[in-house]
């Protein structure tokens, strides 16, 4: 039996307790993954493993900052596989999901070589969201957008969001 989205959400409600930035952003990036994948038709599987990996796609932060003192991205990848798979585990998830979901989280900040439909659309939603909270401006936008957005869906938000007045 798959788990529900929320418990996964609780659980990383819990883990982030008293962080609403790191909540909220988590939060954002998993809504932008959700109706982008809804949008892309992408097949339940596949959907069900893109909103995993978007909640827990910042996991390894905590560990980073304590270990390395930097919430870098490349500190993210090293750092997040291994705690989201034991809270998968713990939750039961099946070991297939499990790794998938790894590699995604493992992989977020990596923009070459995307094997498959949600790695990108998690690439794009982390984007949408960092694009905003970093306050990334608008001529960096544009090669973004040219460089790393492939779907419909998430090139018509990025779109409306910063090229729209």
């Amino acid at each position: 039996m798959k788990e529900k989205t929320s418990t996964i959400i609780n659980e990383m409600i819990s883990y982030y307790a008293g962080d609403v930035r790191r909540i909220n952003h988590f939060l954002k990036v998993f809504s932008f993954a959700k109706s982008i994948g809804e949008l892309e038709s992408l097949e339940d599987d596949t959907q069900y493993i893109l909103e995993i990996a978007a909640i827990m796609h910042d996991i390894g932060i905590k560990v980073s900052e304590k270990k390395y003192n930097s919430s870098a991205g490349n500190y993210q990848e090293i750092e997040g596989p291994p705690v989201a798979k034991k809270i998968l585990t713990k939750l039961n998830f099946d070991e297939n999901l499990i790794d998938r979901i790894c590699f995604l989280i493992g992989h977020h900040h990596t923009y070459n070589n995307i094997d498959g439909i949600d790695y990108q659309i998690l690439i794009e939603s982390d984007f949408l969201v960092n694009i905003y909270e970093d306050e990334i401006e608008v001529t960096q936008v544009k090669t973004i957008k040219d460089k790393y957005f492939k779907t419909k869906a998430g090139i018509e938000f990025l779109t409306n969001m910063y090229f729209k007045k």
